[in-house]
């Protein structure tokens, strides 16, 4: 059977993207985009079948292995690139059917209006075109789906749809409890909260309201569809006259094992329910145990079938919104093993499988995108939450991290990639491996283990303090991360939970403000709103603000030390002063290394400072110290006030103390060279200096006049009095500058009286 959809209706913001795509490539000249198509079975979840209007459909894993009656909503994606408009026909073919099968292929229920699933392939492909199959008979079909272009050529693909009946656990246990070769699933399995749920439920064990409409999640094969009757629990209950029992009790399960054996043997939650009927995977095509009529994958649709309707089941829709749901495709592929272990859903489980051999990078570099499987393992519960590892992990510098607890799990990806700071910055220079992919600098992306538990960066030597987040708060990342938010908050399936965000967004008259969680943080930190709460003016500038803006404006201060492309090896090279981002180059000296490379540990980090404020702050105030040989930031070089105070800690060694009386801070004395012990000569409008120390290429008998009025010059309106008023700091208090001045309509300038500080602000105050 064939059957072409003609492509006459488009998405309006694929058409928007296609049109820019479009455009683009006409501007550039760039060649055709490549179509990459793929064929595959789209899932359904609750949540969906709600939101769009399809709560009369069956809902579906997305699975290529399904019971006989059962959906499979196939669609064909090609590359987003593409111009829709350049997508001519998509002609769909049932070339392949079990002999008597009378099953067609047809019209999709699913609307334009239904994206496709997953979350990170709506921004990397479109829907090209629908169609369904729902086989009637046991066996394998084969569906070809051919997709023209103008501009992209003409490709066909194809998708093998496996129908089977249901079996139950005591066939999966024959071959896959550690007797025979295949891989012992069914033992460990028995050891987790799916093997026992249904059991549990009907003896009440669960919930007081648990009923017969909940079972459908908890049993094998339930679809009540008048067209799947496969040997699913819902069949088998029906043969046999079983119904829900009326009182939740101890020994209804017992019961149910005694009287009605087979179905028993189809309840709780089994490996069927994730790969689909086993009934040709037992045999098939001659084949006992085959591999092809099985499914086995990491997509996230697996578990949402159950895991995902909102607003009680909410762990797939919390996972749909956050990073891992949405990790690019660049670090998958051929050459990227060493990548895709914390990238991709198998690359990490790859990992895992080989941890404590000498090959820990999984060879399968096939993209899925971080979904529920790559955490936790399905058929083994010997980790709690079935998680894939142990909670305890050891960082590239070799520090163990045992105080964690489940943010343990998190370290083995967030950490930095490249080892120990020290071989990084030793090795980077020669273009020696800093990791097994190749020679790169710095931490990489995400840092947060070694930021949190305060190691890994470059110390100069220094003991460095940390924040106490890393011992106080239970479950370190996750006990932030993923706070729980009730269905009633704001923040709902925003963040927390599974999206593991730290912020949601809310929409008031019509303006989207992106607030912070900090339900998590009140506990300690009392009633704060942001995460920017103001609590040390950490980069000296008088101003007490935001933690997160106070360690912005150090990274910001740090980068105008550092070498811009105009970087020259020869000594002869000064920093730009601009506030960049750093660009490290292989014969940057190791002065620079050293502070780029903590420069990045805390950016890359993404907290700024929340995670462990005092490490990062420490961090950059030790990297401008070692540039600049001012170890307390105070803009006063250490061996400049050692000199005159004997100590940077003597307070005439302050950057505005006056210590020989003249009124002229040290800050300005230390900027143009002169001794700050020696007096000037207070003389009408500055002060002068003779033999004091010399300014840089001019003799001791030289003399500078330093100018320390402000000029303020303003509008003025006939009829109204003005007042000058000036401030050392926004924080204090105004005071009056000079006499009040009469308007005269025209421009007044003031010459202000001599300033003595470091900052001063002006204003100008009228009446009326």
């Amino acid at each position: 059977m064939k059957i072409n959809i003609a492509m006459t209706k488009t998405g309006t913001c694929l058409l928007a993207a296609a049109l820019m795509t479009l455009g683009a490539a006409t501007t550039a000249g760039a060649a055709a985009v490549t179509l990459q198509a793929q064929v595959l079975p789209r899932p359904l979840t609750p949540t969906e079948m709600t939101t769009y209007g399809l709560s009369s459909l069956q809902k579906s894993a997305g699975l290529s292995t399904i019971g006989v009656g059962e959906p499979a909503y196939l669609e064909v994606l090609v590359n987003i690139a593409v111009p829709r408009a350049t997508i001519t026909n998509v002609s769909w073919s049932l070339t392949a059917k079990p002999i008597g099968s009378l099953a067609a292929l047809a019209t999709s229920p699913l609307g334009t209006n239904v994206p496709t699933y997953k979350s990170a392939d709506k921004t990397a492909f479109q829907v090209a075109g629908r169609i369904l199959l729902r086989p009637d008979m046991v066996g394998q079909y084969t569906v070809v789906v051919t997709v023209g272009t103008t501009t992209s050529g003409t490709t066909n693909v194809t998708q093998v749809i496996t129908a089977g009946t249901f079996a139950g656990i005591q066939t999966c246990t024959f071959c896959h409890s550690g007797g025979l070769s295949a891989p012992n699933k069914v033992v460990p399995w028995q050891s987790t909260l799916h093997a026992t749920f249904f059991s549990r439920a009907i003896d009440g064990l669960e919930s007081s309201h648990y009923s017969g409409s909940c079972i459908s999640c908890h049993t094998v094969g339930y679809d009540a569809n008048t067209n799947a009757v496969n040997g699913g629990f819902d069949d088998v209950a029906k043969q046999l006259g079983w119904v829900f029992p009326a009182v939740l009790t101890n020994g209804n399960w017992a019961s149910m094992q005694t009287n009605y054996p087979s179905l028993a043997n189809l309840a709780n939650i089994q490996c069927e329910n994730c790969h689909g009927p086993g009934s040709q995977h037992v045999f098939s095509n001659g084949i006992l145990g085959n591999t092809n009529a099985i499914s086995v994958n990491y997509a996230a649709g697996d578990c949402a079938q159950c895991h995902d309707s909102t607003p009680t089941h909410v762990k797939s829709a919390e996972w749909n919104v956050s990073l891992h749901a949405n990790t690019t495709r660049t670090p998958s592929g051929p050459g990227r093993e060493a990548c895709v272990r914390c990238h991709t859903a198998g690359g990490f489980i790859g990992y895992v499988k080989n941890l404590g051999s000498s090959n820990t990078y999984a060879t399968n570099t096939v993209f899925e995108a971080l979904t529920c499987q790559t955490c936790h393992e399905p058929h083994d519960a010997t980790n709690p939450h079935q998680l894939r590892t142990g909670l305890n992990y050891t960082l590239p510098d070799g520090t163990a991290v045992t105080n964690a607890g489940f943010g343990g799990f998190c370290m083995n990806c967030h950490h930095s990639r490249n080892g120990s700071a020290t071989n990084n910055i030793a090795k980077y220079p020669s273009g020696q491996n800093t990791w097994p992919g190749g020679s790169s600098f710095g931490v990489h992306d995400s840092p947060q283990g070694d930021m949190l538990e305060g190691v890994n960066a470059i110390t100069y030597g220094k003991a460095i303090p940390s924040s106490a987040h890393r011992n106080s708060i239970t479950n370190t990342c996750a006990g932030c991360h993923m706070q729980p938010v009730a269905a009633t908050d704001p923040a709902f399936l925003q963040a927390g939970g599974h999206t593991f965000h730290m912020t949601y967004n809310v929409v008031t008259g019509g303006v989207t403000n992106t607030l912070d969680k900090v339900d998590v943080c009140v506990q300690c930190h009392g009633p704060i709103s942001s995460f920017d709460m103001a609590k040390v003016d950490y980069n000296g500038d008088g101003v007490i603000e935001g933690v997160q803006t106070e360690v912005q404006h150090l990274l910001d201060k740090l980068t105008t030390m550092l070498p811009s492309s105009t970087y020259r090896a020869d000594g002869q090279y000064f920093a730009d002063g601009l506030v960049k981002s750093p660009s490290v180059k292989t014969n940057w000296q190791t002065k620079y290394l050293n502070a780029a490379y903590n420069w990045q540990f805390v950016n890359n980090d993404g907290s700024k400072g929340v995670h462990n404020a005092q490490y990062a702050v420490g961090l950059l105030k030790a990297s401008m110290a070692d540039l600049t040989g001012d170890a307390n930031t105070d803009s006063l070089a250490d061996s400049w006030q050692i000199q005159y105070f004997g100590s940077v800690s003597n307070p005439n060694a302050a950057p505005n103390a006056t210590p020989a009386g003249d009124g002229i801070p040290n800050w300005l004395k230390y900027a143009l060279g002169i001794n700050p012990l020696v007096p000037g000569i207070v003389v009408p409008g500055g002060v002068v200096w003779a033999n004091g120390t010399a300014l840089a290429g001019n003799t001791p008998t030289n003399t500078v006049q330093i100018y320390t009025a402000a000029e303020v010059t303003f509008n003025t309106d006939l009829g109204k009095t003005y007042q000058i008023q000036e401030v050392t700091s926004l924080s204090g208090g105004w005071q009056n500058v000079g006499p009040t001045i009469a308007g005269t309509g025209a421009s007044v300038s003031y010459l202000t009286s001599t300033r003595k500080n470091l900052q001063q602000y002006f204003r100008v105050a009228h009446t009326p």
